[in-house]
């Protein structure tokens, strides 16, 4: 499930996940799980995850039928996703029934290049502050070395009571 790679530092924990572990760090589930692997996360800084995106997705058959694009609102989900990994490493929690987490705002959203089936989205997602429980990212989602999507992301943990 995990490995590490290299020794950058020593309190520097850079690890993999695959989609056994990332499905028991996110509620969610098909079709709405957005994060494939996780191809390195560094401990409260930094993560870089993937998304395959494939003709399966069942938002292709109305967006659009006659040219396939992945919904930008979708780009941005899946970098939250990556981000809520990041978070729960860092605060070295898993999510529980009671925990749910949030995007409190997203900001200066660009999107810069359709994404089509038989891409594949790194999402990459660096910790900008926390601060009174928001967590701020800056976020971008790459095609090979084309920028897709990009935006700062605010998110937040709340617990949920009965």
């Amino acid at each position: 499930m995990f490995r590490r790679f290299g020794r950058a530092e020593a309190h520097c924990l850079l690890i993999m996940m695959d989609i056994h572990r990332i499905l028991s760090q996110l509620p969610h589930r098909y079709p709405f799980l957005l994060v494939d692997r996780v191809t390195s996360l560094e401990r409260g800084k930094r993560i870089v995850a993937l998304k395959n995106v494939t003709i399966n997705e069942p938002f292709f058959t109305g967006h659009f039928p006659h040219r396939p694009v992945m919904p930008g609102v979708l780009m941005l989900e899946a970098l939250a996703q990556a981000a809520a990994l990041l978070t729960f490493d860092m605060q070295q929690v898993s999510p529980d029934g009671k925990t749910v987490y949030y995007f409190a705002g997203i900001d200066g959203a660009r999107f810069k290049r359709p994404v089509e089936p038989g891409d594949q989205l790194r999402l990459e997602v660096d910790l900008d502050r926390v601060r009174a429980g928001i967590f701020k990212f800056k976020a971008r989602a790459m095609v090979g070395e084309e920028l897709a999507c990009e935006g700062d992301l605010m998110c937040t943990m709340r617990r949920i009571e009965d």
